[in-house]
């Protein structure tokens, strides 16, 4: 049972790095100081599985999937092994990361040389897995599924292995029906398929009729689409502004048959390669890399912002880890939260105060940060410090900033000159930016930096508020003392109370910033949207979410951006909607975490309230046709049931200002396939193949005011009539980043990660209304 995952597939033959995975090697694990154990590690031939041994007695040997690693990190370089091992075995070290909830690895080998070729070779598996075409993904998938199956490894599929791999892969066969599907694969009576039998099993599991049909309609040369034919579709059904010379380039590009090619023709293979590649696929490729203006001052950027982000759970008991730091900022969240308070032997610590959550030491945060904040951008983080500590401690922490961040940290305004304006995301790459009480404005301070050490200010807005659970606060009104050395550190984000948007015209300068509790922030977005949207294109607004939130859930982000709020809060450890739609609404632009703001939120002219729509340049009134075609390789969600087979429906949903917001659905598919009337009837029918992937070919129409602002959400769920859907999928993204045409999406888990394979087929047409 040959896999397209082998190290050819891959172009990674003869590489050193896979070849000494593939011999595997000891090494040993690490759970604590005195849990150190030796297990043996190694690549399984596919080129996709880890194997490694266990003393488990009833898990003597255990594997995952290269799939299910998020990443992989040389060094002590998690919270485990910071904890647990020496500096002195640094290079020795590597650590595992699982992508979800699954615990990291954390391993160390016998000497550097052989942890830099673990971390090597994995590195280089996963680059190419991320790198395959949605074919070759399709492919992997399938042949693992089969690989599973295949009990005895024998790289045959008996009967009894073939029912047992049609329900992994989601379709519910009975007996007498997997008999015939069998039967009909099996060209040499053997009882068993091998080899091109299995080919042909997987050719009839992965057939494409939607895209066959497509590809008939105009394919008018000769039975194939010339490149004249293919210019039509590109230009009839994609709306794609292309030439010839960019059909040629496709045919050339995708095209596997070299006698086509030659003609100049695409053939049926070719153009099924064509819409499984990234060309086929919802996100418009132009929007994958940078490609905003990022010159243009901060506050005009939407920033990617997370709340609490030292929680790994809820607010309430949840364990607090420098863990939670890096998962954010590996998602390109650039503005996280500490909540600074005064710990043991003079260390500050970091945890939520008042509560059962444990803590941190704020250096290791810092360490953490430092490390990771510029793995997946380029552009500046802010630090949004949470102050509680007293004087001493406060020193401290102004020690590790500066110590720790070094040179990356601003201290002052870029020319060291008063600013008048923010600067922008290019000018602060690299770059680290505080937010949190200054004693003076900063033009005082500039003139005569040495005259105060310490002083008083008023407590944080967020920590005033947290007395709404019950928690035992300080009345609003307290104040704290802060002391200078961090009191210097806070540049172009001053945390000050809001006290209404004509105050703040007034009295406030461009780089003292509020943060607003949620419930006060949609009051103001319902009762004063273009005063907020004006406020916003001058200052910064940080929105968080309420102190009720004790599970760390989280609000709708949509109605703060369509204010123009910057940087809207929200619990990144929390799997939800929300979350969702945050990772859409940053999917563009390179997911570097900051997308440019409309014009009509950036210009000073501009009358812009998203709940009145009244006439400007922000009403694009568009009609938005969706058709939802078939899905393919749903993931099987009750995997402890064997029997357990999906019936999808989606649902397409969008967001944006009041007027947009809308959802429609499908009706859903019973058994992920068909019903059984209907397979009894089809058992009638000559040649007759089953269904791998769900077709549902309905369409859905949306009116759309201001596609600026607006995000499309699909949603895959698993009907069930006794009790709510389970979730199977979802993929956001804005409107503005869609594709017309015949596209593939793919679908993403709960937590935000790729389901290998899996995805929707659509047609999609945004166009200007009648």
């Amino acid at each position: 049972m040959e896999s397209s995952g082998t190290a050819g597939k891959h172009g990674l033959e003869g590489d050193a790095d896979l070849q000494f995975l593939q011999v595997g090697g000891e090494l040993i694990k690490i759970r604590s100081s005195a849990w150190k154990k030796n297990r043996y590690f190694k690549l399984q031939e596919d080129s996709k599985t880890l194997w490694h041994e266990s003393h488990k007695i009833f898990k003597r040997n255990q594997t995952f999937s290269i799939d299910d690693i998020a990443s992989v990190r040389q060094g002590r370089q998690s919270e485990g092994l910071n904890k647990h091992t020496k500096s002195s075995v640094e290079d020795q070290c590597f650590s595992i990361i699982f992508k979800g909830r699954k615990k990291n690895l954390d391993l160390m080998a016998a000497n550097g040389e052989e942890a830099k070729q673990w971390v090597n070779g994995l590195d280089k598996i996963m680059s190419n897995m991320l790198n395959l075409s949605r074919q070759q993904k399709n492919e992997h998938w399938i042949i693992n599924c089969m690989r599973k199956a295949d009990k005895n490894a024998d790289n045959k599929m008996t009967q009894e292995e073939l029912k047992h791999f049609m329900r992994q892969v989601n379709i519910e066969v009975d007996d007498t029906y997997a008999a015939e599907i069998f039967e009909k694969c099996d060209k040499s009576n053997s009882g068993s398929l091998e080899g091109s039998e299995i080919k042909h099993f997987y050719d009839v599991l992965t057939y494409r009729e939607e895209i066959d049909v497509i590809y008939g309609y105009y394919a008018k040369t000769e039975g194939q689409m010339s490149s004249r034919d293919l210019l039509n579709f590109l230009l009839n059904e994609q709306r794609e502004e292309v030439s010839m010379v960019d059909a040629l380039k496709l045919i050339d590009k995708h095209e596997v048959d070299e006698t086509a090619k030659q003609k100049k023709c695409m053939s049926k293979d070719g153009f099924r390669m064509y819409m499984l590649h990234e060309e086929g696929s919802i996100l418009n490729p132009a929007h994958k890399p940078v490609y905003q203006d990022m010159h243009q001052p901060l506050n005009h950027y939407y920033i990617s912002s997370s709340h609490n982000t030292y929680l790994l759970a809820d607010q309430l008991k949840g364990p607090s880890s420098t863990e939670a730091y890096i998962k954010a900022l590996m998602k390109s969240c650039r503005c996280v939260e500490l909540d600074c308070w005064d710990g043991a032997n003079g260390e500050p610590v970091i945890y939520h105060g008042y509560t059962l959550t444990s803590k941190v030491l704020f250096r290791d945060v810092i360490k953490a940060i430092k490390d990771f904040a510029f793995k997946t951008s380029d552009y500046p983080v802010i630090l949004s410090l949470e102050n509680h500590c007293t004087l001493d401690q406060q020193k401290l922490m102004a020690h590790y900033l500066t110590s720790i961040l070094a040179d990356a940290l601003v201290t002052n305004p870029l020319g060291n000159t008063m600013p008048t304006d923010f600067p922008s995301p290019e000018e602060l790459k690299g770059k680290f930016l505080i937010e949190g009480k200054r004693l003076k404005k900063l033009d005082a301070a500039l003139n005569n930096n040495s005259i105060i050490e310490e002083g008083t200010v008023s407590e944080d807005d967020e920590a005033a508020d947290c007395k709404e659970n019950g928690q035992k606060a300080k009345s609003k009104k307290s104040r704290i003392k802060l002391a200078k050395e961090l009191s210097n550190m806070v540049i172009y984000c001053k945390s000050v109370h809001f006290n209404g948007f004509e105050h703040a015209k007034e009295m406030q300068a461009f780089y003292e910033m509020s943060s607003f509790k949620e419930s006060k922030a949609f009051k103001l977005a319902e009762t004063s949207a273009t005063p907020y949207i004006h406020h916003n294109m001058d200052r910064l607004s940080r929105i968080y979410p309420a102190g009720t939130r004790t599970d760390s859930s989280n609000f709708n982000p949509v109605p703060m951006w369509n204010v123009g709020c910057q940087i809207v809060a929200l619990n990144f450890q929390t799997p939800s909607k929300e979350m969702h739609i945050n990772q859409g609404r940053f999917l563009p632009n390179g997911a570097c975490g900051y997308i440019l703001k409309p014009e009509f939120q950036r210009s000073p002219s501009s009358q812009f309230d998203p709940s009145t729509l009244s006439k400007g340049p922000w009403l694009k009134k568009k009609t938005f046709n969706v058709m939802v075609i078939s899905a393919q390789q749903l993931p099987k969600i009750n995997r402890d049931k064997q029997r357990s087979i999906v019936d999808p429906l989606v649902r397409v949903e969008i967001y944006g200002v009041p007027a947009d917001n809308a959802s429609k659905e499908t009706h859903y598919i019973d058994n992920n396939a068909m019903s059984p009337s209907v397979k009894v009837l089809l058992r009638l029918v000559r040649n007759f193949t089953p269904r791998f992937n769900p077709m549902w070919n309905e369409s859905f129409t949306f009116d759309i005011h201001v596609p600026e602002l607006a995000m499309l959400r699909f949603v895959v769920e698993d009907h069930d009539s006794m009790s709510h859907d389970d979730f199977i999928g979802q993929y956001c993204l804005p409107l503005t980043s869609v594709q017309n045409g015949y596209r593939h999406v793919p679908l993403l888990t709960k937590r935000g990660d790729v389901i290998c394979s899996a995805g929707l087929f659509v047609c999609l047409m945004l166009i200007d209304a009648q």
